[in-house]
Order: structure tokens, then C-alpha cells, then sequence
């Protein structure tokens, strides 16, 4: 087998990435990596002026990005999402689904509209946007990368509240390996990562503190019981997710990277 030069190996020119929820936390991350290695990057997102902003961003780094108002847990949205990839930039290499919700509701408190709709947008969505990707892939013939963002909450439980947003996480786990299994003969490569504890302004929101409590303190708490004693940075996601949409990942398909700080040790 030729061997790609290092220089090389990372490169993503020429390539075309949809990131779904790519407009801000994780999902900026992953979209900054992907359009700083050459890519030409699609964010699809529900608000139209958050997605705007992102794009601004990296255009103004002087690399290629658009913005999709989308509803991934909607099947004309995403078919919509693969149109507009397809007309702009001709082709799609690969795929991220990372868009989530992670509301805290335990389950007694639990109502059917929550469970489906954390269900939908964590679960649904990358099957809809797996299945039309997959398919354009397919068509193009020349193979492809799926990533999907999972949880450490794929593998363990963290706290009590996230039932469902568990339920889904290990939900998409499963997925990715029967799909990888599925796509293979067609050279689409299909990976997860399941991260930990990533300080973006969803989670900050996601642990408020109790009256009187520093929440700085709080946080010191909880990276406490991580081995590298910090939360993670979006861009501890945005790296591993440009290894796996890169030729450094060649020889992986059904595998989930785990990056989480060693939390999941402790």
C-alpha cells in the first residue's frame, strides 16, 4: 500500500463535511478543525443566526463554510440539508452527527413529549442524516467517513436525571456498529467518540449552582474526580474528530474513542 506523506495525512482539501449542531460547543470545534485541514464545511443547525455567525468565523480565516437551517430529527430537513451540500460543493465526504440535548429530568418527572424529543434529536437524527448521507456516498463511489458523537454516558452512567439522554447515547453506540458493519463494502468508515466532561456553555448551564455555591468551585469538584484534574476543551473533540475524518484513521471502522480525561478510570 502507498504511503501517504505526513504532510499529507491530514489534509482534507477538496473534501466536503457536514457537522449537524457544528455551530457552537463541540460541534464548533469539530467544524474548526475540519475547515482549518481544508475542508469545505456545512453547518446545519435549528437557528439560522447562530449558524450565520459560525460561518463568518472560519470564512474569516479565509476557509470554506456554509450555513443550513436544520431540524436534524426531520426527514425533509435533512434531505433538504443533503440537496443543498450536493448543490453547493458537488459531493460529501463526510458526515458528523453531533447535534444533542441533554436536559436533566429524572424519570419520574419525565413526560412522553420529553423522552421523544431527547430520543429524536440524539437518536432519530443520525439515523435520518446516516441513511441520506450514506446513500449519496454510495452513489459518489468513493467512500466516505461517518462520525458520531456519543457520551461516556454511552458506557456508564454519570449522574441521575439523564435516563433517556443515556437511553439515546447508548442508542447511537449500537447503531454505529451495525452501520459500520453495513457500509464497509462501500469504503464508508463509520466511528464514534464518546466525550466526557467538555466545559461549553451547554454544560455550564446544565450545573447550575446551588444558592451560595461558587460555581467555579463546583467545577473544581468535578474535575477533581477527573485523573488529568480538568474538564476537557472543545478542542480535545475537534482533534480526535479530525483523526477519525482523516487518512490517520485508514484502517478503523465500529470503533468508539473514548476521550474523556480518564474520568471513566476514576
Amino acid at each position: 500500500m502507498e504511503k501517504l506523506p505526513q504532510n499529507k495525512l491530514l489534509d482534507l482539501s477538496g473534501k466536503t463535511a457536514i457537522v449537524t449542531g457544528g455551530a457552537g460547543g463541540i460541534g464548533y470545534g469539530i467544524s474548526y478543525r475540519l475547515a482549518e485541514a481544508g475542508a469545505s464545511v456545512v453547518i446545519a443547525n435549528r437557528t439560522q443566526e447562530v449558524a450565520d455567525k459560525a460561518v463568518a468565523d472560519l470564512t474569516s480565516k479565509g476557509w470554506h463554510a456554509k450555513a443550513v437551517k436544520t431540524d436534524v430529527s426531520q426527514e425533509q430537513d435533512v434531505m433538504n440539508l443533503i440537496a443543498e451540500t450536493k448543490n453547493t460543493y458537488g459531493s460529501i465526504d463526510i458526515l458528523v452527527n453531533n447535534a444533542g440535548i441533554f436536559p436533566s429530568i429524572p424519570v419520574m418527572n419525565l413526560t412522553v413529549l420529553d423522552f421523544e424529543r431527547i430520543l429524536a434529536t440524539n437518536l432519530k437524527s443520525v439515523f435520518l442524516c446516516t441513511k441520506y448521507v450514506s446513500q449519496q456516498m454510495i452513489t459518489q463511489g468513493k467512500g466516505g467517513k461517518i462520525i458520531n458523537i456519543t457520551s461516556i454516558d454511552a458506557l456508564h452512567p454519570s449522574m441521575v436525571g439523564l435516563a433517556t439522554y443515556d437511553a439515546s447515547k447508548h442508542g447511537v453506540w449500537g447503531f454505529t456498529k451495525n452501520v459500520a458493519l453495513e457500509l464497509a463494502p462501500h469504503k464508508i468508515w463509520v466511528n464514534a467518540i464518546a466525550p466526557g466532561g467538555i466545559l461549553t456553555p451547554g454544560v455550564q448551564k446544565s450545573m447550575p449552582a446551588a444558592p451560595g455555591v461558587d460555581q467555579n468551585k463546583q467545577l473544581e469538584g468535578f474535575s477533581a474526580r477527573i485523573p488529568m484534574r480538568r474538564m476537557g476543551d472543545i478542542d480535545d473533540i475537534g482533534k480526535v474528530a479530525l483523526f477519525l475524518a482523516s487518512d490517520m484513521s485508514s484502517y478503523m471502522t465500529g470503533s468508539q474513542i473514548v476521550v474523556d480525561g480518564g474520568y471513566l478510570l476514576s
